[in-house]
Protein backbone atom coordinates (compact mmCIF):
# COMPACT_ATOMS: atom_id res chain seq x y z
CA UNK A 1 0.00 0.00 0.00
CA UNK A 2 2.51 2.70 1.06
CA UNK A 3 5.03 1.50 -2.28
CA UNK A 4 2.17 1.96 -4.31
CA UNK A 5 1.07 5.50 -2.70
CA UNK A 6 4.39 6.37 -3.37
CA UNK A 7 4.19 6.12 -6.87
CA UNK A 8 1.61 7.88 -6.97
CA UNK A 9 2.74 10.78 -5.26
CA UNK A 10 5.85 10.79 -7.40
CA UNK A 11 3.36 10.60 -10.74
CA UNK A 12 1.28 13.40 -9.13
CA UNK A 13 4.60 15.61 -8.04
CA UNK A 14 6.45 15.10 -11.67
CA UNK A 15 3.59 16.49 -13.24
CA UNK A 16 3.51 19.55 -10.74
CA UNK A 17 6.59 20.21 -11.09
CA UNK A 18 6.45 20.08 -15.30
CA UNK A 19 3.56 22.33 -14.66
CA UNK A 20 5.00 25.05 -12.99
CA UNK A 21 8.35 25.12 -14.40
CA UNK A 22 7.20 27.26 -17.23
CA UNK A 23 5.99 29.63 -14.59
CA UNK A 24 9.41 29.37 -13.10
CA UNK A 25 11.12 30.11 -16.11
CA UNK A 26 9.31 33.28 -16.81
CA UNK A 27 9.41 34.68 -13.44
CA UNK A 28 13.01 34.12 -13.40
CA UNK A 29 13.72 36.44 -16.08
CA UNK A 30 10.97 38.87 -16.36
CA UNK A 31 9.77 38.92 -12.90
CA UNK A 32 6.01 38.58 -13.46
CA UNK A 33 3.94 35.31 -12.94
CA UNK A 34 2.55 34.02 -15.77
CA UNK A 35 -1.13 32.84 -15.04
CA UNK A 36 -1.47 31.86 -18.51
CA UNK A 37 1.01 29.15 -18.59
CA UNK A 38 -2.36 27.07 -17.04
CA UNK A 39 -3.19 28.16 -20.39
CA UNK A 40 -0.51 26.31 -22.40
CA UNK A 41 -1.62 23.16 -20.01
CA UNK A 42 -5.12 23.12 -21.32
CA UNK A 43 -4.19 23.84 -24.61
CA UNK A 44 -1.39 21.06 -24.88
CA UNK A 45 -3.76 18.46 -23.65
CA UNK A 46 -6.78 19.03 -26.43
CA UNK A 47 -4.39 19.48 -28.96
CA UNK A 48 -2.43 16.40 -28.49
CA UNK A 49 -5.79 14.75 -27.92
CA UNK A 50 -6.32 15.59 -31.77
CA UNK A 51 -3.19 14.73 -32.75
CA UNK A 52 -3.63 11.31 -31.15
CA UNK A 53 -6.59 10.26 -32.49
CA UNK A 54 -5.94 11.94 -36.30
CA UNK A 55 -2.43 10.00 -36.87
CA UNK A 56 -2.68 7.29 -34.08
CA UNK A 57 0.94 8.33 -32.54
CA UNK A 58 1.25 9.59 -29.05
CA UNK A 59 4.54 10.07 -29.85
CA UNK A 60 3.34 12.60 -32.40
CA UNK A 61 0.97 13.96 -30.43
CA UNK A 62 3.86 14.71 -27.25
CA UNK A 63 6.30 16.55 -29.93
CA UNK A 64 3.84 18.84 -32.29
CA UNK A 65 1.75 19.43 -29.06
CA UNK A 66 4.90 20.72 -27.22
CA UNK A 67 6.15 22.85 -30.51
CA UNK A 68 3.02 24.40 -31.24
CA UNK A 69 2.28 25.21 -28.34
CA UNK A 70 5.89 26.62 -27.78
CA UNK A 71 6.02 28.34 -30.33
CA UNK A 72 2.35 30.39 -29.21
CA UNK A 73 3.90 31.10 -25.87
CA UNK A 74 6.67 33.13 -28.04
CA UNK A 75 4.22 34.86 -29.74
CA UNK A 76 1.84 35.72 -26.04
CA UNK A 77 5.73 37.44 -25.28
CA UNK A 78 6.43 39.03 -27.91
CA UNK A 79 2.93 40.76 -28.97
CA UNK A 80 1.59 40.96 -25.80
CA UNK A 81 4.01 40.93 -22.14
CA UNK A 82 7.02 42.28 -24.40
CA UNK A 83 4.61 45.85 -25.24
CA UNK A 84 3.49 45.66 -21.99
CA UNK A 85 6.87 45.91 -19.83
CA UNK A 86 8.25 48.44 -22.42
CA UNK A 87 5.80 51.02 -21.28
CA UNK A 88 7.47 53.23 -18.53
CA UNK A 89 6.19 52.73 -15.12
CA UNK A 90 4.05 50.07 -15.91
CA UNK A 91 2.60 48.80 -12.80
CA UNK A 92 3.51 45.38 -11.85
CA UNK A 93 0.03 43.61 -11.06
CA UNK A 94 -0.94 44.57 -14.83
CA UNK A 95 0.91 41.72 -16.73
CA UNK A 96 -0.92 39.57 -13.91
CA UNK A 97 -3.98 40.84 -14.77
CA UNK A 98 -2.85 40.59 -17.88
CA UNK A 99 -2.10 36.90 -17.74
CA UNK A 100 -5.52 35.99 -15.91
CA UNK A 101 -7.45 37.61 -18.72
CA UNK A 102 -5.00 35.10 -21.02
CA UNK A 103 -5.85 32.39 -18.92
CA UNK A 104 -9.64 33.08 -18.68
CA UNK A 105 -9.89 33.39 -22.76
CA UNK A 106 -7.85 30.35 -23.48
CA UNK A 107 -10.52 28.27 -21.13
CA UNK A 108 -13.48 30.25 -23.20
CA UNK A 109 -12.04 29.77 -26.13
CA UNK A 110 -11.67 25.64 -26.17
CA UNK A 111 -14.87 25.22 -24.39
CA UNK A 112 -16.36 27.10 -27.57
CA UNK A 113 -14.25 25.26 -29.90
CA UNK A 114 -13.95 21.89 -28.62
CA UNK A 115 -17.19 22.03 -26.45
CA UNK A 116 -18.18 21.78 -23.10
CA UNK A 117 -17.86 17.99 -22.51
CA UNK A 118 -14.84 15.73 -21.43
CA UNK A 119 -13.06 13.77 -23.96
CA UNK A 120 -11.04 10.25 -23.01
CA UNK A 121 -7.48 9.49 -24.67
CA UNK A 122 -7.78 5.79 -24.16
CA UNK A 123 -4.64 5.20 -24.80
CA UNK A 124 -3.68 1.61 -25.05
CA UNK A 125 -0.34 0.72 -23.06
CA UNK A 126 -0.81 -2.93 -24.15
CA UNK A 127 -0.96 -4.03 -20.23
CA UNK A 128 -3.26 -2.86 -17.36
CA UNK A 129 -0.39 -3.13 -14.93
CA UNK A 130 3.22 -4.16 -14.68
CA UNK A 131 4.09 -5.98 -11.75
CA UNK A 132 7.40 -6.10 -10.10
CA UNK A 133 8.14 -8.30 -6.96
CA UNK A 134 4.85 -6.83 -4.66
CA UNK A 135 4.63 -3.25 -6.09
CA UNK A 136 1.81 -3.07 -9.07
CA UNK A 137 2.89 -0.06 -11.37
CA UNK A 138 0.14 1.33 -13.30
CA UNK A 139 1.85 2.11 -17.15
CA UNK A 140 0.52 5.93 -17.41
CA UNK A 141 2.86 6.39 -14.11
CA UNK A 142 6.10 5.20 -15.90
CA UNK A 143 5.31 7.23 -18.67
CA UNK A 144 5.05 10.32 -16.54
CA UNK A 145 8.34 9.25 -15.21
CA UNK A 146 10.19 9.07 -18.04
CA UNK A 147 9.12 11.98 -20.12
CA UNK A 148 9.82 13.90 -16.98
CA UNK A 149 13.03 12.60 -16.56
CA UNK A 150 13.87 13.69 -20.55
CA UNK A 151 12.43 16.93 -20.13
CA UNK A 152 13.91 17.79 -17.10
CA UNK A 153 17.50 16.73 -18.27
CA UNK A 154 16.97 18.41 -21.67
CA UNK A 155 16.53 21.62 -19.91
CA UNK A 156 19.12 20.95 -17.38
CA UNK A 157 21.53 20.60 -20.28
CA UNK A 158 20.23 23.89 -21.86
CA UNK A 159 20.28 25.90 -18.93
CA UNK A 160 23.84 24.92 -17.99
CA UNK A 161 25.60 23.49 -21.22
CA UNK A 162 24.47 25.83 -24.01
CA UNK A 163 25.33 29.18 -24.85
CA UNK A 164 21.58 30.29 -24.30
CA UNK A 165 21.32 28.88 -21.16
CA UNK A 166 24.13 31.15 -19.70
CA UNK A 167 22.00 34.66 -21.99
CA UNK A 168 19.20 33.17 -19.63
CA UNK A 169 21.03 33.09 -16.59
CA UNK A 170 22.62 36.45 -17.06
CA UNK A 171 19.35 37.56 -18.25
CA UNK A 172 17.74 36.52 -14.74
CA UNK A 173 20.34 37.35 -12.21
CA UNK A 174 19.93 41.10 -13.80
CA UNK A 175 18.70 42.28 -17.07
CA UNK A 176 20.37 45.32 -17.75
CA UNK A 177 23.93 44.03 -16.95
CA UNK A 178 23.05 41.42 -19.24
CA UNK A 179 22.20 43.54 -22.20
CA UNK A 180 25.47 45.97 -21.40
CA UNK A 181 27.71 43.00 -21.66
CA UNK A 182 26.09 42.14 -25.08
CA UNK A 183 23.96 39.38 -24.24
CA UNK A 184 20.90 38.74 -26.36
CA UNK A 185 18.07 39.36 -23.90
CA UNK A 186 15.31 38.44 -26.40
CA UNK A 187 16.72 35.08 -27.35
CA UNK A 188 16.26 34.16 -23.26
CA UNK A 189 12.92 35.34 -23.00
CA UNK A 190 12.23 33.33 -26.16
CA UNK A 191 13.58 30.30 -24.76
CA UNK A 192 11.72 30.94 -21.86
CA UNK A 193 8.66 30.75 -22.91
CA UNK A 194 8.86 28.11 -25.67
CA UNK A 195 10.40 25.79 -22.81
CA UNK A 196 7.78 26.80 -20.27
CA UNK A 197 4.76 26.82 -22.73
CA UNK A 198 6.33 23.05 -24.10
CA UNK A 199 6.51 21.91 -20.70
CA UNK A 200 2.90 23.03 -19.84
CA UNK A 201 1.99 21.19 -22.97
CA UNK A 202 3.37 17.70 -22.25
CA UNK A 203 2.31 17.93 -18.54
CA UNK A 204 -1.24 18.57 -19.71
CA UNK A 205 -0.97 15.25 -21.93
CA UNK A 206 0.03 13.40 -19.02
CA UNK A 207 -2.52 13.98 -17.18
CA UNK A 208 -5.12 13.70 -20.39
CA UNK A 209 -3.53 10.20 -19.97
CA UNK A 210 -3.38 9.51 -16.31
CA UNK A 211 -6.90 9.85 -15.22
CA UNK A 212 -8.02 9.84 -19.06
CA UNK A 213 -10.31 12.41 -19.35
CA UNK A 214 -10.05 16.05 -20.14
CA UNK A 215 -12.67 19.26 -20.18
CA UNK A 216 -12.37 22.93 -20.78
CA UNK A 217 -12.06 23.29 -16.83
CA UNK A 218 -8.52 21.40 -17.10
CA UNK A 219 -6.36 24.34 -15.86
CA UNK A 220 -8.29 25.89 -13.39
CA UNK A 221 -6.71 23.96 -10.56
CA UNK A 222 -3.30 24.03 -11.50
CA UNK A 223 -3.60 27.98 -12.41
CA UNK A 224 -3.52 28.65 -8.62
CA UNK A 225 -1.81 25.58 -7.47
CA UNK A 226 1.15 26.42 -9.99
CA UNK A 227 1.77 29.56 -7.86
CA UNK A 228 1.81 28.21 -4.41
CA UNK A 229 4.38 25.51 -6.15
CA UNK A 230 6.56 28.51 -7.65
CA UNK A 231 6.58 30.34 -4.41
CA UNK A 232 7.38 27.36 -2.22
CA UNK A 233 10.39 26.67 -4.31
CA UNK A 234 11.84 29.86 -4.49
CA UNK A 235 10.26 32.17 -7.17
CA UNK A 236 12.51 32.09 -10.18
CA UNK A 237 14.04 28.66 -8.91
CA UNK A 238 14.14 25.83 -11.57
CA UNK A 239 15.31 23.43 -8.99
CA UNK A 240 13.38 24.61 -6.17
CA UNK A 241 9.77 24.26 -8.27
CA UNK A 242 10.89 20.61 -9.27
CA UNK A 243 11.29 19.95 -4.95
CA UNK A 244 8.43 21.86 -4.44
CA UNK A 245 6.11 19.90 -7.01
CA UNK A 246 7.48 16.40 -5.53
CA UNK A 247 6.42 17.85 -1.83
CA UNK A 248 2.95 19.32 -2.58
CA UNK A 249 2.65 15.27 -4.79
CA UNK A 250 3.62 13.55 -2.07
CA UNK A 251 1.79 15.70 1.18
CA UNK A 252 -1.49 15.82 -0.79
CA UNK A 253 -1.07 11.17 -1.73
CA UNK A 254 -0.37 10.93 1.74
CA UNK A 255 -2.14 13.03 3.66
CA UNK A 256 -5.19 12.18 1.76
CA UNK A 257 -4.60 8.17 1.97
CA UNK A 258 -3.43 7.97 5.70
CA UNK A 259 -5.57 10.85 7.36
CA UNK A 260 -8.65 12.36 7.63
CA UNK A 261 -7.57 15.86 7.19
CA UNK A 262 -10.93 18.01 6.99
CA UNK A 263 -9.64 20.13 3.86
CA UNK A 264 -10.26 19.86 0.07
CA UNK A 265 -7.17 17.85 -1.23
CA UNK A 266 -6.55 21.28 -4.11
CA UNK A 267 -6.11 23.13 -0.90
CA UNK A 268 -3.13 21.57 0.49
CA UNK A 269 -0.59 22.91 -1.15
CA UNK A 270 -1.78 26.75 0.18
CA UNK A 271 -1.25 24.93 3.86
CA UNK A 272 2.34 23.24 2.97
CA UNK A 273 3.05 27.10 1.47
CA UNK A 274 2.14 28.84 4.67
CA UNK A 275 4.06 26.72 6.92
CA UNK A 276 7.05 26.80 4.44
CA UNK A 277 6.73 31.03 4.19
CA UNK A 278 6.69 31.35 7.99
CA UNK A 279 9.65 29.41 8.27
CA UNK A 280 11.12 29.98 5.45
CA UNK A 281 9.57 33.03 3.74
CA UNK A 282 12.28 32.99 0.81
CA UNK A 283 11.26 29.64 -0.27
CA UNK A 284 13.22 26.28 -0.12
CA UNK A 285 15.91 27.70 -2.50
CA UNK A 286 14.98 31.20 -3.46
CA UNK A 287 17.70 34.16 -2.30
CA UNK A 288 16.23 36.50 0.51
CA UNK A 289 17.35 39.80 -1.58
CA UNK A 290 14.84 38.35 -4.69
CA UNK A 291 11.87 37.60 -2.37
Amino acid sequence: MFTQQFMNALAIGSVYALTAMGATLIYGILGILDIANAGAYLIGAYLGWYIYYGTGSIVLAFVISIIAVGVLGILIQKFIYSPILAKPNTLSIIPLVAAVGLFTMSSDLVRLICGPYSLSYNYDFGVTSIKIGSVVLVPAWILIFALTAVLLLILWFILNKTKLGLAWRATANDTEIAKVCGVNTSNAMALSYILGYGFAAAAGIMVGILYNSITPALGEVPSYKMLAIIVLGGLGNPLGTVLAGLIIGFTEVFLSAYTSIPIPKDAIAFVVLIIMLLIKPEGLLGQKNKV
